[in-house]
Order: C-alpha cells, then structure tokens, then sequence
C-alpha cells in the first residue's frame, strides 16, 4: 500500500510517500519539508514528496492527515486537499485516514531517542497550551495523561518539576524543553497500523474549545 502523509498543523510543513513492506517493515519513499515560509504550498510539496518517491497520484492508495492540535488554518488545508483528491478519485474510493499529531509527536520523539515521561506541548492561543503526557521507552509509548488545555502556569509548574517538555515550538516559552516536530513520515509509519478509515466530510481539526459565536443583529432599515 502506498500512503500519502500530509502533516501542516506546525510551523514546519511537510508531506512523505510511506510504503508498506513484507520484507523490512515501513519504507519512506520520499519526503518534502517545508519551514518558515508565509504560506504553504500543499501541492508543491505533494508533488516534491511524489517526484522523490516515483510515483504518480494514480498509485496513492491512502491519504493520511495530521489532524492536530496546532495551526487550525494549516490543519483545514490538509484536509480540504484529502477531501478534494477523495471525490477525484475513481468512485471516490481513496482511503483517507486521520491521525492525532499529538500522537505523531511522542512517536518521533521516540524515533529521536527521548525516553522517560514526556509533556507534549503544543501552543493553544490566548496563553494556553495543549498538553499531553507519554511514557516512551525503546519499546513504545503509551498516554498516560489525555490532551486538555493548561494554563501557561500549570505547564511553568511542570517545567520547574523538571519534568521533560517536547513540541513544535515549546522553547518559545519554555526554554529547557526540546522542540520536536509531528512529521508526515512518522504519520505514515503510523498509519500502517491503522484500518479506521473515515470519509472525507467526517474529518475534523481537534479543537478542544467549544465553538462560540455571536449571531449579527439584523440589519437597520434605513427610512426612506
């Protein structure tokens, strides 16, 4: 199966062709990265993961998303392009999977050799921070505290505690923290072990907050 991983919740971009082997497990074909740029250019970095790998759109079996937490914008994009390449697909059969990039996170860091209880911190906005708490050890990682929203206090507590504190951009704020990026290679990798594939119209950002709007008074006749 050949995988196509979009992951563009974080500030460094990227896609990676992923295929799945018999003979010496997961096999990243080709990936494209893009960092500090204004803007993302998904298609450029679809097209430089494919160039890279060999292959044609034709040959992708399955889109992977990062679904986040992180850049809400960046996050929409991806799975706009999964949605789009899904109802192009012949019968509108591609498989599309999403994955949390908080979970994409702790596997790298694993992948990076960092062992022990780690913090997953991701910048939540308004002074907060997604945090979730893993075990990672040479042999996996596991939760061991859900995501939820801290605030910036109650991860400075953990930082003091000299707990270990990992994400995109954690040193921003958080200076003995190491930053780790969720990185579409890994996300593919996970995505071997995965079968709960979704339609495109069931993908969804995680966004812990609840949506609050204020509807628009009707507009003021202007007498005549």
């Amino acid at each position: 199966m050949n995988i196509l991983a979009l992951e563009f919740s974080s500030p460094q971009r990227s896609v990676a062709v992923v295929q799945e082997r018999t003979d010496a497990g997961p096999s990243a074909l080709g990936e494209a990265i893009e960092t500090g740029a204004r803007s993302t250019n998904p298609l450029g970095l679809v097209e430089g993961a494919l160039r890279q790998a060999q292959l044609d759109r034709a040959q992708i079996d399955c889109l992977v998303i990062g679904l986040g937490p992180g850049s809400y914008n960046g996050i929409r994009l991806g799975i706009a392009l999964a949605q789009g390449w899904q109802l192009a697909s012949r019968n509108g059969g591609m498989k599309l999977l999403g994955i949390s990039s908080v979970e994409g996170v702790a596997a790298q860091a694993q992948a990076e050799k960092i062992s022990g209880r780690v913090n997953v911190v991701i910048d939540a906005q308004r002074n907060e921070f997604y945090l979730a708490a893993y075990e990672i050890s040479a042999d996996g990682w596991r939760e061991i505290e859900p995501l939820r929203i801290l605030t910036r206090a109650e991860v400075e507590s953990r930082a003091g505690a000299k707990e270990i504190l990992i994400g995109p951009e954690v040193t921003r704020w958080f200076p003995n923290g190491r930053m780790v990026f969720p990185r579409a290679a890994m996300l593919g990798q996970l995505a071997l072990n995965r079968n709960d594939f979704a339609a495109g119209d069931k993908l969804e950002p995680i966004y812990l907050r609840e949506t609050n709007f204020v509807k628009a008074p009707p507009s003021r006749q202007t007498p005549p």
